[in-house]
């Protein structure tokens, strides 16, 4: 917990915000801006459960090592569907990225830290552990859907219904927000991750050969889709033999992979209208013109928007970066912690 020293020097502190994600990790640092975008991802030595490099094999350095280890290392992600799965590694990766992004070493920062909506309080205690151990001042917990709505520059303080749809790595989050609060909202465990894991799946079941996340990430990024495409694409891939283990490569195409991808983007279509089914009538009338916002890394799927609108029977578009609303969101509210503080949570209501 931080002290009294701690508060008095965090008045003259930068605050972060961190949009901690199951696939990847923001920062926002006051008066700067994004500093930071890098892979929830931490290399350890599997005997002692240490990070490597003197704890600087985190994010980029170790999603370098994906697929390159021997037995005695491990890349793994602290998160699993956004929540914290490994508390100490959480804390080491914390601690690296805060430290990246704060350059005033000698003053601990204030975090304003994005969680997936509807998580209890023990997962959300393990991130205020997590931070305050990693060396913040203080910490506060804001749902993702909200940030990604206010860094997506919707009407979140009006009296005006608005849906965001954040598809993250991990989970999405669908939620209608009005009048500065979440009125409706669900959580789906299927997000990019799954996306990537259909893909796997298809290549090994259709063509006799394993592949890596890595690789299935770049499928879905360069020839993935939500619908038909005026032009098909292809793409080789390079992976394992399943029977002889021996490399070997294979093409794939636009419309296979869009096959392998719609169980997943049904599932996301169905939690829809399941949110606009508990939405109050009032609020569900402002959507027919203000439409859905898609944000998240996962909404910038090939046609994904005329694919939704098409089945949902509501405007849809993706907010401008979509990968970065959600910590834009937590620089607007560090920019303006005392306007913010009634949708922002600290550890003591998490106790």
């Amino acid at each position: 917990m931080a002290t009294i020293f701690d508060r008095f020097w965090g008045m003259f502190s930068t605050a972060l915000g961190i949009d901690l994600g199951t696939a990847n990790t923001l920062v926002y640092a006051q008066n700067e801006g994004i500093v930071l975008a890098e892979p929830s991802v931490v290399a350890i030595h599997k005997k002692t459960g240490t990070v490597l490099m003197n704890g600087e094999a985190v994010g980029n350095n170790a999603k370098d090592m994906i697929g390159k280890t021997h037995d005695n290392i491990e890349v793994i992600r602290p998160l699993k569907d956004g929540v914290v799965n490994d508390v100490e590694i959480t804390e080491a990766m914390m601690s690296y990225f805060i430290h990246k992004g704060h350059t005033r070493r000698f003053i601990k920062p204030q975090l304003v830290v994005s969680v997936p909506i509807g998580i209890n309080n023990v997962a959300k205690r393990a991130v205020f552990n997590a931070a305050e151990r990693a060396g913040a001042n203080r910490v506060w917990l804001i749902e993702q859907p909200f940030a990604a709505a206010i860094g997506a520059g919707m009407p979140v303080g009006e009296a005006t219904g608005s849906m965001i749809v954040d598809i993250g790595g991990g989970t999405t989050d669908i939620a209608v927000t009005a009048l500065a609060g979440i009125v409706e909202s669900k959580t789906l465990d299927m997000a990019g991750d799954r996306m990537d894991e259909a893909i796997i799946e298809h290549l090994r079941n259709e063509h006799g050969v394993e592949i890596g996340h890595l690789m299935a990430e770049r499928i879905k990024l360069e020839i993935g889709s939500a619908c038909e495409l005026e032009e098909e694409r292809s793409l080789v891939v390079r992976g394992r033999h399943i029977e002889t283990k021996l490399p070997a490569e294979t093409s794939i195409n636009s419309i296979e992979v869009r096959s392998a991808l719609k169980p997943c983007l049904d599932t996301i279509v169905r939690g829809i209208p399941e949110v606009l089914e508990q939405t109050p009538p009032e609020l569900s009338g402002d959507l027919v013109s203000q439409g859905v916002t898609l944000a998240g890394g996962g909404s910038q799927l090939d046609g994904l928007e005329h694919a939704l609108q098409s089945r949902i029977n509501l405007p849809v578009h993706t907010s401008e970066d979509p990968i970065t609303a959600v910590v834009r969101g937590t620089g607007i509210i560090i920019e303006a912690l005392g306007v913010f503080e009634e949708v922002l949570e600290d550890a003591a209501e998490a106790a």
